[in-house]
């Protein structure tokens, strides 16, 4: 049985996946019409409008930890702090799709331009610079990024579920999503095809099994979109258990 280990992945991957996943998020938002932006998202309570001002926020605020960094300075992920960014979003939710596509992609260019200029040696501007951002470092906003680029194009609802997540992907979240995981658990990832993980550290142990997308899409809080998950324990099925709140970069009243 394999443990979670950290994720094995350099700079240059996170740059690639940045990269790509932008694509994906300004090419989706390229597809949408007017009505879109009002219609319901896969999230609860939020227009696609919300999404969207949502990614364009995200990729502000984590160009913003970078530039700051490059300076040897930290700054708070969103000015005003978890309130800042809600109200950002509710004001930004109803704009109309031409001012949504241009401030995405104007986001977007800000926080690629910000990685891509990275320096790959030690210090101030480096990878391993501090930010505040979890009290991380620039490779953890890199990673932030790319998950919410990945996770809020299924968001969007336009038929891009996390059944295109890609298998590294996937394999990052249950790396990061093991903060989710109750402290009397331990969950025994099962993907298909693939060799079992564990995350968690607790007495009672319980297996989900299924296609890797569906194991990382109900980690992430998302509808598993191939019906393949079931949970076992002590060879019984169970239901698949209550997992703790997602571990915010951005503290809560």
């Amino acid at each position: 049985m394999t443990a979670i280990t950290p994720d094995a992945i350099t700079p240059d991957t996170v740059r690639a996946e940045l990269h790509k996943a932008a694509d994906v998020v300004s090419s989706l938002a390229a597809k949408l019409t007017d009505a879109d932006v009002p219609a319901p998202s896969a999230l609860p309570g939020w227009s696609r409008g919300h999404v969207l001002a949502h990614i364009t926020g995200i990729c502000n605020a984590m160009a913003r930890q970078v530039e700051f960094a490059a300076r040897g300075e930290t700054v708070e992920l969103y000015d005003g702090g978890y309130d800042g960014r809600t109200k950002a979003i509710e004001m930004s939710a109803g704009h109309a799709l031409e001012q949504h596509r241009a401030d995405l992609d104007a986001a977007l260019e800000r926080a690629l331009r910000a990685f891509d200029s990275i320096d790959a040696s030690s210090g101030a501007g480096s990878w391993q610079a501090p930010i505040s951002y979890r009290g991380g470092v620039v490779l953890d906003g890199g990673l932030a990024l790319w998950r919410e680029l990945v996770i809020h194009a299924s968001d969007l609802g336009t038929g891009r579920g996390p059944e295109t997540w890609s298998r590294h992907f996937c394999e990052h979240l249950f790396s990061f999503l093991s903060a989710r995981v109750p402290e009397d658990q331990k969950l025994v990832l099962q993907p298909l095809g693939m060799p079992p993980v564990t995350i968690g550290t607790g007495g009672r142990s319980i297996v989900v099994s299924g296609m890797v997308t569906d194991i990382a899409a109900w980690l992430a809080g998302r509808e598993p979109t191939l019906g393949s998950l079931r949970a076992s324990a002590a060879a019984d099925s169970v239901d698949l258990p209550e997992l703790l709140p997602w571990p915010s970069g951005v503290p809560t009243p």
